[in-house]
């Protein structure tokens, strides 16, 4: 019974949280899509299929900030060569995870959870790893407030089981309110030579 007033707390809160951001946020959407298509060109979103609670995939969608650059053999040049300066403010205020908010509306995420991830990191998961999927993932998480990116894959999924394991309404507001904190400090948003992060390809210890 517990469980299911905590689960009905979290959908509620992102309901009503997706319905009034993108009401509130509907002028910064627009002003961002002219901006991306007068600097990238078409498409103004990027979207790709992510893997979600009990290991289903859905489609993530976020603002572009990479180019389609390829080098003379036709192959797409790195990431951090096809990030443009505007892809950069992008990234570094978070705004491009904005077009999420329908993903929350929709039910296949959640405003806060494990950062969902692309489908062939599914086989390299540890069994401890992949508990990260035993709920919905989430636009932010307790991971991106304590490193995002600046932390190695490992010690991301170690937050994230945490996460699972401790899950709640006051740790949700928590999150996001150091979310919002987060923001403003423009940290841990790459690793060196990276636009995010590397692949993961899996752990020494992957049993």
């Amino acid at each position: 019974m517990r469980r299911l007033a905590q689960l009905t707390a979290k959908r509620t809160l992102d309901f009503l949280a997706a319905v009034c951001a993108l009401f509130v946020l509907a002028p910064a959407f627009f002003a961002l899509a002219v901006a991306i298509r007068l600097r990238m060109g078409g498409p103004v979103l990027f979207r790709q299929t992510r893997i979600g609670r009990d290991d289903r995939g859905f489609q993530i969608a976020k603002f572009r900030t990479m180019t389609d650059a390829r080098d003379s053999a036709g192959n797409l040049m790195p990431d951090e060569d096809r990030l443009t300066a505007l892809g950069r403010l992008i990234r570094r205020t978070s705004l491009d995870e904005l077009p999420q908010l329908w993903n929350v509306l929709k039910g296949d995420m959640s405003l806060v959870g494990p950062r969902p991830l692309l489908p062939q990191y599914l086989p390299r998961y540890t069994a401890l790893q992949r508990r990260r999927h035993e709920v919905k993932p989430g636009i932010t998480g307790w991971a991106q407030v304590n490193g995002r990116n600046a932390l190695t894959w490992e010690q991301k999924f170690e937050l994230d089981v945490w996460y699972v394991d401790h899950a709640g309404f006051w740790l949700d507001i928590r999150i996001l309110l150091l979310t919002l904190l987060q923001v403003t400090r423009h940290s841990g948003i790459s690793q060196d030579g990276h636009a995010t992060m590397p692949e993961f390809m899996g752990s020494a210890n992957n049993e």
